[in-house]
């Protein structure tokens, strides 16, 4: 039998999140300006950054559904390229409320911060095993959700000038069921032997790489770069 059977998925997540707990959901993007000419500069750069990374996590979703085609993972793999083909005509309607077209959408950022989670994703679902993508999956949701809920009810609360849009599509706590459905494919993959360290440091990857990826988002002083686009109102 393997060592590795008994390993708890809801053990590993709660390491991974001890991890990233000192970290303010959404930061640094949570201190930029809500009022003034730069206050949709970041929001642009994030939405750009996302838009951009739906064809990847696509591309990773397919290819995991093709190297763990068995339940419970198939039924995540199908969910998470559900859940990332409907929110595109979301996005691309906050991105046109911020002025954004599509050549704005389809600008390369300069900044190889903006392409952390393009990379995390795209390795975990080329060569983790079926808990790492799996534990991967599920951090994406938690830290992705949170830092992006944390950054539009500041903005919320702060009566900052961006549009509506923005502040509905990126307040979502997300789905409580897509997470408990990642933890229990992750714990298939535990009892299958997959190595739990190699779960954690996929995991830690992602978890990073959204990090950076807000990091860009707010980093207009120091790159000293716009997004590409129309004047925003």
């Amino acid at each position: 039998m393997s060592s590795h059977t008994h390993v708890d998925a809801k053990s590993l997540a709660d390491q991974v999140r001890q991890s990233v707990a000192a970290t303010e959901p959404g930061s640094p993007l949570t201190r930029t300006p809500v009022t003034g000419p730069g206050t949709v500069e970041p929001l642009r750069r994030l939405v750009q950054i996302e838009y951009q990374s739906h064809a990847v996590e696509l591309v990773a979703y397919g290819t995991l559904l093709s190297r763990f085609p068995h339940d419970p993972a198939a039924e995540l793999w199908l969910r998470l390229g559900r859940v990332v083909r409907e929110a595109t005509p979301k996005l691309l309607h906050v991105a046109r409320s911020l002025h954004m077209d599509e050549a704005d959408l389809a600008d390369w950022s300069t900044e190889l911060g903006a392409y952390s989670f393009h990379g995390a994703v795209s390795w975990v679902a080329s060569s983790g095993s079926q808990a790492a993508a799996a534990l991967a999956a599920h951090t994406d949701m938690q830290v992705y959700y949170a830092g992006a809920t944390a950054v539009a009810r500041r903005l919320r609360d702060t009566d900052a000038e961006v549009p509506q849009e923005f502040i509905d599509y990126y307040d979502d706590l997300g789905d409580d069921a897509l997470n408990e459905l990642a933890l229990a494919v992750t714990q298939d993959g535990l009892d299958r032997g997959d190595d739990p360290s190699g779960a954690l440091f996929h995991a830690r990857r992602v978890a990073d790489s959204l990090l950076e990826v807000w990091r860009v988002a707010s980093a207009e002083a120091a790159t000293g770069r716009r997004t590409s686009g129309k004047e925003h109102r």
